[in-house]
C-alpha cells in the first residue's frame, strides 16, 4: 500500500516537472506505435518474471520466496515508472493532446489520462502476479479483488491532487480576473494549495470510505464493544465500518479523519473473525493510540514540510542546472530541445529530493508513531498481551516471516520484542514518548529554518540576486544560440541596467542598434544612460541626443519624450528641451499616467530657459536628474 503511495507521487512529479518540447519529437503515429509495442513488451517481461519465479516455488525456502517476490513487485513497478517516464519525455505523448479541446481547456484531463496509463502498468503487474501470490501465501482471495484492493489503495493518492489541478482549471477558464491575479502570485498559490490541503485532510476520509466501498457496521456485540472502548479513551468518530480490503481477509484495522464529523474506524472481516475480543479490543486501542497522539495531524504537516523544502531549494536547483548547463548537456542525447533537458533534471532531482524525504526522515517518523500507538495500549489495558498474540496471528495466517524488513513499520518481531520489554519495565514507554517528542521538535526547527531559507531565496535580497543571475545567464545562453537577435541584446542590457553595471547595459544596447537600428527601447534606454551617467567614460551628450531623437521618431511615449528632453538639457539646448518636457506631459496626460514626475521635469526645464538655476534637490552635482529607479524600470 505505502509503496503504490510513493511510486504514485514520483509518477505525479514526472508529469508535473514536465515541459514539451518546441516541436514534437517523434511523429504521432510513430510515437502511438512505439507506446503500443513498449506495453505489449513490458507485459511479457513481466509474466516470464514471475512464470521463472513460480518454478521454484517448491524448491525454494518460504522466506527466500517471499523476499524474492516482493523484490520483484518492486523491481517491475520502477520497471513501470521508468516506462512512464519514456512516455512522456521521450515518446512526448502529451502533445498530442496539445491545442485539442477540451483537453486544452481543462489540462487535468489530460494528466488524467496519463496517470490512467501509469495504473495500467500496475494492474498488468498485479493481474501476472496473481497465480504466485495465491500459491505463495495461500490466500483465497479472487484475482479481481486483489486488482481491484490495489487499485483502491492508489485512488486516494492521486485525488487531491487531481482535484486540485481541476479545480485550477476551472478558475483560470472562468471570469474571475481578481482571482486570476491573485492565484499568479507566490503568496496566492501557496495560500490556495494550503487551503485546499486541509480541506481535503479534513473532509477527505467521507470521499475515501465510499471510493473503498466501506459498510456501516451493523449493530450488534462487536460494534457495542468497540463504541465502549472508544468512550473509555474519550475519542469521537462519526462511524465504525467494514473494510473490504482485499476481500476482508486481512488482518487489519485503521482511523482516518482529522475531525469527529469525517473520522472512521475502519475493520475487516478477518480481524473480526480470526481475533479474540481481548485482541480486537488491543487492536482498535493501537488506532485510538494514533488519534490521541495526534499523529494524523503530523502527518498533515510532513507534507506541508515537503513543500516548504521544495519551495525553499527550487529556483536555487533551477539555477545550478542552468548555469552547469556546459559540463551536462555533452552527456544528453544529441537534438534534446533545452526545456526537455531541464525537465528531466529537475524530475531526477525532485524525485530524489522526494524519495528520501519520505523513505528516510517520514518512514522514521512513521515507524516510530507506529511504536507509540502500540505501547499506548498500557493507557487503557494492563498488559498489551493481546496486541503481542495478535502480530503473531497476523505472521501465522499472512504467510509472511516476522522479521521481513519495513520502512514505514518496525517488523512484526521488533514490534513484540518492544512491546515484552515494555511488560518488564514500563520505563520503555516513557522512552519512547520522549524520543518522539524531541525528534518532532527538532524537525519542526528544522523546518522553521528551511521556511526562513524558502522567504530569503523568494522575497529578500539575495532571492532577488539569484534570479537576477539566473536571468543573465539564460540570457547569455540564448544569444549564444541566436547571436543575430537584437531583442536578446536589448533584454540583457535592460538586466545589467538594473543591476548597475553601466559599462555592460551600454555595451548590450549598442549590439542590439548595431543588429537593429529601429529598436526603439534599445534607443531609448542607451540614450538615457548616456545622458544621466556620473561616470565620465560613460558621459556622451552628443550621442546620447542622436539616439532619443531616432528613439522620439519611432515611439513618442511619455517616457521617450523624457528621455529626449533630458538629453537636450545635457546638452545645453534648454527651450528644446522645455519643449520636449511638454510634448511628454501632454501624452502622459492623454495616456492617464501618474503626471507628477513629468510636471517636475518640465518646470526644470523651463527654469534652465529663463536662465535660472534649475532645483538643486532635483539635480546631482553634474546637473542630471538622479533616479531612483533607471529608465528601463518604466520601459522593460
Amino acid at each position: 500500500m505505502f509503496g503504490n503511495f510513493i511510486y504514485f507521487i514520483v509518477v505525479l512529479l514526472i508529469y508535473t516537472t514536465y515541459q514539451p518540447a518546441a516541436e514534437g519529437q517523434i511523429h504521432a503515429l510513430g510515437a502511438l506505435l512505439s507506446f503500443c509495442s513498449l506495453t505489449l513488451l513490458f507485459a511479457l517481461v513481466v509474466k516470464s518474471r514471475f512464470a521463472r519465479l513460480e518454478k521454484q516455488l517448491f524448491r525454494l525456502p518460504f522466506a527466500r520466496l517471499d523476499h524474492q517476490f516482493t523484490a520483484l513487485l518492486n523491481r517491475l513497478s520502477i520497471l513501470a515508472i521508468g516506462l512512464f517516464a519514456v512516455d512522456i519525455y521521450f515518446l512526448d505523448l502529451p502533445s498530442l493532446f496539445t491545442g485539442i479541446w477540451p483537453f486544452a481547456a481543462l489540462p487535468t484531463l489530460t494528466a488524467l489520462i496519463f496517470l490512467s496509463v501509469f495504473l495500467g502498468y500496475l494492474a498488468i503487474i498485479w493481474a501476472l502476479a496473481y497465480p504466485l501470490y495465491r500459491a505463495l501465501y495461500t490466500i483465497t482471495v479472487s484475482r479481481r479483488s486483489y486488482v481491484g484492493s490495489n487499485i483502491s489503495f492508489a485512488i486516494p493518492v492521486i485525488l487531491p491532487w487531481v482535484l486540485l489541478s481541476l479545480i485550477s482549471d476551472l478558475i483560470r477558464i472562468l471570469p474571475f480576473e481578481p482571482a486570476h491575479r491573485f492565484l499568479s502570485t507566490t503568496e496566492g498559490e501557496a495560500l490556495f494549495i494550503l487551503l485546499f490541503l486541509l480541506i481535503v485532510a479534513l473532509a477527505g476520509p467521507l470521499l475515501i470510505q465510499k471510493i473503498w466501498r466501506c459498510k456501516p457496521m451493523p449493530p450488534g456485540y462487536e460494534r457495542f464493544r468497540i463504541e465502549a472502548l472508544c468512550r473509555r479513551a474519550g475519542m469521537e468518530y462519526a462511524d465504525i465500518l467494514y473494510w473490504p480490503i482485499f476481500g476482508g481477509r486481512m488482518i487489519t484495522a485503521g482511523v482516518m479523519g482529522l475531525v469527529r464529523r469525517f473520522r472512521y474506524i475502519l475493520v475487516t472481516d478477518a480481524l473480526l473473525s480470526v481475533l479474540s475480543p481481548e485482541e480486537v479490543d488491543a487492536v482498535i486501542a493501537h488506532e485510538i493510540g494514533h488519534v490521541k497522539r495526534r499523529h494524523l495531524i503530523f502527518y498533515l504537516f510532513f507534507f506541508v514540510g515537503y513543500m516548504l523544502i521544495s519551495y525553499a531549494t527550487f529556483d536555487l536547483i533551477l539555477y545550478g542546472f542552468i548555469y552547469l548547463e556546459p559540463f551536462y548537456r555533452p552527456l544528453m542525447p544529441p537534438g534534446m530541445d533545452q526545456a526537455t533537458v531541464i525537465s528531466v533534471l529537475l524530475s531526477v532531482f525532485i524525485i530524489g529530493v522526494f524519495l528520501i524525504y519520505f523513505r528516510f526522515i517520514f518512514g522514521y517518523f512513521m515507524r516510530n508513531f507506529e511504536r507509540q500507538a502500540d505501547i499506548f495500549v498500557y493507557q487503557l489495558f494492563a498488559s498489551a498481551r493481546p496486541l503481542i498474540t495478535t502480530f503473531e496471528k497476523i505472521t501465522q495466517t499472512s504467510g509472511q516471516p516476522p522479521e521481513k524488513p519495513n520502512w514505514h513499520h518496525y517488523s512484526i518481531s521488533e514490534r513484540i520484542d518492544y512491546l515484552i520489554k515494555c511488560e518488564t519495565d514500563r520505563s520503555w514507554i516513557h522512552r519512547h514518548d520522549r524520543k518522539v517528542r524531541v525528534s518532532v521538535l527538532l524537525y519542526s526547527v528544522a523546518i522553521l529554518m528551511m521556511a526562513g531559507v524558502g522567504y530569503h531565496l523568494n522575497f529578500g535580497e539575495t532571492g532577488r540576486r539569484l534570479n537576477t543571475h539566473l536571468f543573465e545567464r539564460i540570457l547569455v545562453h540564448e544569444i549564444e544560440k541566436d547571436q543575430g537577435n537584437a531583442q536578446l541584446h536589448r533584454m540583457l542590457g535592460d538586466l545589467l541596467y538594473h543591476r548597475q553595471n553601466l559599462a555592460g547595459a551600454a555595451g548590450a544596447y549598442e549590439r542590439a542598434i548595431a543588429l537593429n537600428p529601429d529598436e526603439a527601447t534599445a534607443l531609448n534606454n542607451l540614450a538615457w544612460l548616456y545622458a544621466t551617467s556620473d561616470a565620465a567614460a560613460l558621459r556622451n551628450p552628443e550621442r546620447a541626443l542622436a539616439l532619443a531623437r531616432r528613439a522620439a521618431e519611432l515611439d513618442p511615449a511619455p517616457h521617450v519624450l523624457d528621455t529626449l528632453a533630458e538629453s537636450y538639457f545635457v546638452n545645453g539646448m534648454h527651450e528644446a528641451a522645455a519643449e520636449a518636457g511638454e510634448r511628454a506631459l501632454q501624452r502622459a496626460e492623454e495616456r492617464g499616467e501618474d503626471a507628477a514626475y513629468f510636471r517636475e521635469q518640465l518646470e526644470k526645464f523651463r527654469r534652465a530657459a529663463r536662465g535660472g538655476n534649475p532645483n538643486s534637490a532635483t539635480l546631482n552635482g553634474q546637473g542630471r536628474v538622479s533616479r531612483q529607479q533607471p529608465q528601463t524600470a518604466r520601459t522593460v
